[in-house]
């Protein structure tokens, strides 16, 4: 009985693993970041706060389970397309909603939230993550 361990193995000198490819990890991050921060206050205001997922934030939850399939596929296309998805939404419509917010009530009375601040900066480090899978993708 042969311990064939599936068709990784099977390649003429592979070693039976994945070859890791550069910014899989900061995109896990990056999607860790944009999941949690879709859950937290987006604005804050005298009156309480306005947590993101009763508005854009549900989209940006979305947009993070896009990114998490685009970290765990191996094919590179889908990785990529996946991962600048999730990095044109984290950074668009957390800027959309302060613009929005702006043109409503103008600067006074509220101030972003942080799960805002969190999506952006998850938005900016997937954006990083995809400019470094589409550099240092194995080619073979």
């Amino acid at each position: 009985m042969s311990s064939s361990a599936g068709p990784a193995t099977a390649r003429p000198g592979g070693t039976g693993r994945r070859q890791a490819v550069p910014g899989r990890r900061q995109l896990v991050g990056a999607v860790a970041m944009v999941a949690f921060g879709s859950f937290l206050p987006w604005v804050d205001t005298a009156l309480g706060t306005v947590s993101g997922i009763r508005g854009a934030g549900l989209w940006t939850f979305y947009a993070a389970m896009l990114g998490l399939a685009g970290a765990l596929v191996p094919v590179r296309t889908l990785a990529l397309v996946q991962g600048a998805i999730l990095a044109l939404v984290a950074i668009a419509l957390p800027v959309w909603q302060v613009v929005h917010v702006l043109q409503l009530v103008g600067t006074g009375g509220w101030f972003p939230g942080p799960g805002l601040v969190v999506v952006f900066g998850g938005g900016v480090v997937a954006a990083f993550a995809v400019r470094r899978m589409a550099a240092a993708w194995p080619t073979a």
